[in-house]
């Protein structure tokens, strides 16, 4: 099963559609829920259903905590003991302005959006690499910058990858600052009588007065997600929208919010729960995972560069049909590499 992808792009954001499927051998949801890092909210929507499964319900609130550390002085993420105890594979990224950038003395390269004036740079640090060369000139350098030079700090929000260390080592280890261990904010929900799209997974593009696509249900979701009245009510000054055509009404739906810094394993368990959602006969014909990534993250996609400053978008929703057919939307903002 070949994979077929839609584009829509405005000046502000541009939307991904692709229709897989999960048995697909070229599938790629577990690398796209992999490779994106920073998650700030996750969702799932599930129609006619009024009561969350025991197995659903367990992952969403096992989801475990997550750490604030205030003030914290870069130069900590390249010590020694810190990369020995927490860091297996990845990079230290830094979004600078200018002056913060020339005042470092560090080396970079401008970000690609910054117009014909720059005034944002991107600096890149392999901390596996810096780990195996304490010696070198390379990290003596970068520690001057972050000691002496340009001694920077700044507010983190830390999560947990479970790798055989007891996860108390994270509280313990930053005692000396100011580190708060922070619970997922869970919200559970029935919604009634939801006016829904009617969605062939076949018909990514949606046929006229059969089903709607991909991009219509993409905007719905929003709306139901922001709790949009959905009636185009003429006394409504706030909202104009309406559902897509042709739809159907369900009695309930049941809506599953969870807010915090959430990682991609965890959204990988949920993705795996709701693929499983259809073993037994189900009346929903679909379900959705939406995950939004925060505004502020320096990348979206593994290192690719994410801009904010014209919305910060950059979030993946999945669409799961009873066949096991996938429709995926991929958005970020203006100021973004095309979603992987």
């Amino acid at each position: 099963m070949a994979t077929l992808r839609r584009l829509r792009e405005t000046p502000r954001h541009l939307l991904v559609c692709e229709k897989s499927n999960f048995g697909h051998d070229k599938s790629r949801h577990r690398h796209l829920v992999e490779t994106h890092y920073h998650n700030y909210r996750v969702s799932f929507l599930i129609p006619e259903c009024g009561i969350l499964s025991k197995e659903l319900k367990n992952l969403v609130m096992e989801i475990g905590p997550y750490y604030f550390v205030k003030n914290l002085p870069l130069h900590e993420l390249i010590s020694q003991e810190f990369i020995n105890i927490f860091v297996k594979k990845g990079k230290l990224i830094l979004s600078l302005d200018k002056d913060t950038y020339e005042e470092s003395g560090l080396q970079g390269h401008p970000s690609k959006y910054s117009g014909r004036k720059i005034m944002k740079f991107i600096v890149s640090i392999d901390l596996m690499d810096l780990s195996f060369n304490l010696d070198s000139k390379k990290y003596k350098r970068i520690s001057w910058s972050f000691k002496e030079k340009k001694p920077l700090k700044f507010d983190f929000l830390l999560a947990w990858h479970h790798t055989g260390v007891e996860e108390s080592v994270m509280m313990s280890y930053f005692s000396n600052y100011h580190i708060q261990e922070h619970q997922p904010e869970v919200s559970l929900s029935t919604v009634r009588d939801l006016q829904c799209p009617v969605l062939q997974s076949g018909e990514l593009g949606g046929a006229p007065e059969v089903s709607c696509g991909a991009l219509e249900l993409f905007d719905w979701l929003g709306a139901v997600f922001t709790n949009t009245s959905l009636n185009n009510e003429p006394n409504n000054f706030i909202s104009t929208y309406c559902c897509p055509q042709p739809s159907t009404v369900v009695a309930k739906a049941y809506l599953c919010t969870v807010t915090g810094f959430i990682l991609p394993e965890k959204i990988h368990l949920l993705l795996e729960q709701l693929r499983h959602y259809f073993d037994e006969p189900k009346l929903a014909p679909w379900v959705t995972l939406s995950v939004q990534g925060f505004a502020d993250s320096p990348v979206s996609w593994r290192e690719n560069e994410h801009g904010f400053r014209k919305g910060g978008e950059h979030l993946y929703n999945f669409v799961i049909f009873n066949n096991q057919d996938y429709w995926l939307h991929m958005a970020v903002g203006a100021n973004d590499d095309c979603p992987p």
